[in-house]
């Protein structure tokens, strides 16, 4: 038992230091802000939502006053009656069209040939926080974004 509750309170320990890169990435409140989350099924190819981070990271953001729109390929059908209050969206540059930050939360591959450039002149204020460490922070800069905050970097 002892080592399952270790995993539990570890996960969940990942899980709270994602929130936090997010926050960092806003100066520290959501409240107001629109927030573009590109996937949130546990893992890409699949649209099993068991275990997944966005099922803590997601309502934290609306239950702290942010406009969520989501883009996952699979998984709207379960998503929604999971992650209330968000906005569920197919593309990506449309989720990102004036929001304040993109969250790269599931590495699917559609994610993964995104034209940044593209995306970053999109967004109100262009800031990328990427748990999947999917780009570089010079990739992301270059291409335009003011801030970018990955995973162990």
């Amino acid at each position: 038992m002892r080592i399952t509750e270790t995993v539990i309170r570890v996960n969940d320990e990942i899980k709270q230091r994602m929130i936090e890169k997010i926050r960092d990435a806003l100066n520290g409140s959501f409240n107001g802000k629109t927030i573009a989350v590109l996937g949130v099924t546990f893992k890409p190819n699949t649209d099993d939502m068991r275990e997944s981070p966005s099922l803590t990271i997601v309502p934290t953001l609306v239950g702290s006053g942010a406009r969520v729109r989501v883009v996952n390929p699979q998984g709207e059908a379960e998503g929604e009656a999971l992650l209330p209050g968000v906005k569920w969206m197919d593309d990506p540059y449309q989720a990102a069209r004036k929001a304040d930050l993109v969250v790269l939360l599931t590495e699917w591959n559609e994610f993964r040939a995104l034209d940044l450039k593209q995306m970053a002149r999109k967004m109100e204020t262009p800031r990328m926080v990427d748990l999947r460490n999917i780009y570089s922070e010079k990739a992301a800069r270059k291409a335009g974004f003011e801030r970018y905050i990955g995973v162990g970097r």
